[in-house]
């Protein structure tokens, strides 16, 4: 007798896991405003985000929700300076539970504020504040309350 010992992962007739449909939120802000004080007395200065972006990529940037290492709720697209600080756009997506849990919250208006994870490569004090001149970006999450107030997204 005859029989065909294939997977049944390698069934052509079959969906790929690959391939699978997954819904997302699209979300654009500034994760960071040039020569802003935030609440902790960190200044960003033009340019810092672009050595670590170049390096990166937005793929390499991951999406947090709080900061939380352990799941990413989506991907960046696209991480760029420009005149009024450091821009993204993003998607929120569904296939984790913390996913939906972001998601919803932004839909309700809940959350729609956005927090750099950085290590700081060049810096100088200036009294109080420390002004960033380069930083390695590794993520940007969605936050409740930002340290910058003015990051935020839509």
């Amino acid at each position: 007798m005859a029989y065909d010992a294939r997977a049944v992962d390698d069934d052509p007739t079959l969906p790929s896991p690959l391939a699978t449909r997954h819904s997302s939120l699209l979300i654009t802000g500034y994760a960071s405003l040039w020569g802003v004080a935030d609440l902790a007395g960190d200044v960003v200065m033009r340019g810092a985000f672009a050595p670590s972006v170049a390096r990166r990529g937005s793929a390499g940037v991951r999406m947090l929700y709080q900061h939380g290492e352990r799941t990413p709720v989506g991907v960046w697209t696209r991480i760029e300076e420009d005149d009024r600080g450091l821009r993204v756009e993003g998607e929120i997506l569904d296939i984790t539970p913390e996913g939906r849990m972001a998601a919803a919250l932004v839909r309700a208006g809940a959350l729609d504020g956005l927090s750099i994870g950085f290590r700081a490569i060049r810096a100088r004090r200036d009294g109080r504040l420390r002004v960033l001149a380069e930083v390695d970006l590794w993520e940007v999450s969605l936050v409740t309350f930002p340290m910058l107030p003015g990051a935020r997204f839509h």
